[in-house]
C-alpha cells in the first residue's frame, strides 16, 4: 500500500482497532492522551507508519502566528539545525490483548486516500471493529466527571453502549474525519463506534479527568484487564491546579458555579455566550 510503511508484522487475530487523532476532536488532549496512555500501559509496539506528506498543508497565506500550526516543527541549537519533525501517524500492536492502536493527526487534505490506508490495515488484519476516541470542548465544569457520547455505524451497536450509560450524539454541522470514516465503514461491513467526551472549553491543558472517562468505557466495551488507578494522582493534581486558578479568578469561579448547576440539572445552554464571556475577560489559557 502506497504511503504505508511496515516496520514489522506482528501476529494478531482479527484485532480491534482503536484510533486517536490530534486536531478537530482532541479537546484537552483526550484523544491523543488516551492513546499515549494505553500504548504505555499495554506495552504496545510500533509496527507501521503513514507517510505524512500527501495529507497535510504546510503553508498558507497569513501571518506567522496564523500559519504556525500548519508548519513542521524544527529544533535549532547554537546555529545547528538538529531536527525537523512532520506530523506522525503510527500503528502500535498489543499482541496480548489482540489490539491495534493508531495515533495520528487528522489530515488537512486527501481524506479518501487516508481512509483507504486505514481500510487496508483492516483488510490486512481482518479487523471488524473500530473504536475512535475523542473529545470536544463544551459547557462541562472541570469539577464534574465528563459525560461520554457516541455515534455508530450500525444501529445494532447502540444496545451495548446503552448498557454502559453512554449517550448518543445528535449533531448537524462541520464533519470530522472520524465521522466520514464511520460513514464509509457501512460499505465494508465493519462496525465502528465513536466515543466522545465533553471537556471544559475554558481549559486548554491536558485533561486527565476526560482521559479517565474514556479509558473506563474502553476497558468495559473491550473487556480489558486494565488498572487505571495510576491516573488518579494526575486528576488530583489537575483539581489542585484548578482550585488555585479559581481562587485567582473569582469571576470565573462564579461562572463555573453556574455551569455546575446547569450540568447537574442537565440544562442545555448556548456555548457561544460563555465563549464570548471568556474572550471578554481574557481567559483563554488555563
Amino acid at each position: 500500500m502506497e504511503n504505508l510503511k511496515f516496520l514489522e508484522k506482528p501476529v494478531l487475530f482479527s484485532p480491534r482497532l482503536i484510533i486517536g487523532l490530534s486536531g478537530w476532536m482532541d479537546g484537552g488532549y483526550v484523544s491523543t492522551g488516551t492513546i499515549v496512555y494505553l500504548n504505555n500501559k499495554l506495552n504496545a509496539i510500533k509496527f507501521a507508519e503513514i507517510n505524512p506528506h500527501p495529507f497535510y498543508i504546510y503553508n498558507l497565506p497569513g501571518s506567522m502566528e496564523e500559519i504556525a500550526q500548519f508548519r513542521p516543527y524544527t529544533k535549532i541549537t547554537d546555529g545547528l539545525v538538529n531536527e525537523v519533525k512532520f506530523p506522525t501517524n503510527e500503528f502500535f500492536a498489543d499482541t496480548h490483548n489482540n489490539l491495534i492502536l493508531f495515533s495520528g493527526k487528522e489530515p488537512n487534505i486527501n481524506w479518501d486516500q487516508y481512509c483507504q490506508i486505514l481500510f487496508f490495515m483492516c483488510e490486512e488484519y481482518q479487523i471488524q471493529e473500530i473504536y475512535f476516541i475523542g473529545s470536544v470542548n463544551g459547557l462541562t465544569p472541570h469539577t464534574r466527571d465528563p459525560r461520554v457520547y457516541s455515534s455508530v455505524s450500525n444501529e445494532k451497536l447502540k444496545k451495548i453502549l446503552e448498557e454502559e450509560n453512554i449517550r448518543f450524539t445528535t449533531y448537524e454541522g462541520s464533519a470530522s474525519l472520524t465521522t466520514y470514516l464511520t460513514f464509509l465503514t457501512k460499505e465494508r461491513n465493519i462496525n465502528m463506534i465513536n466515543l466522545i467526551t465533553d471537556v471544559p472549553m475554558y481549559i486548554h491543558a491536558t485533561n486527565p479527568r476526560g482521559i479517565i472517562s474514556i479509558v473506563k468505557k474502553v476497558k468495559a466495551l473491550l473487556q480489558l484487564n486494565l488498572d487505571f488507578s495510576d491516573l488518579i494522582p494526575l486528576v488530583e493534581q489537575f483539581d489542585s491546579n484548578m482550585a488555585v486558578a479559581m481562587r485567582e479568578q473569582p469571576e470565573l469561579a462564579k461562572q463555573v458555579k453556574k455551569l455546575e448547576e446547569n450540568y447537574d440539572n442537565e440544562i442545555v445552554t448556548d456555548n457561544q455566550n460563555f465563549e464570548e464571556w471568556l474572550k471578554k475577560h481574557g481567559i483563554d489559557n488555563l
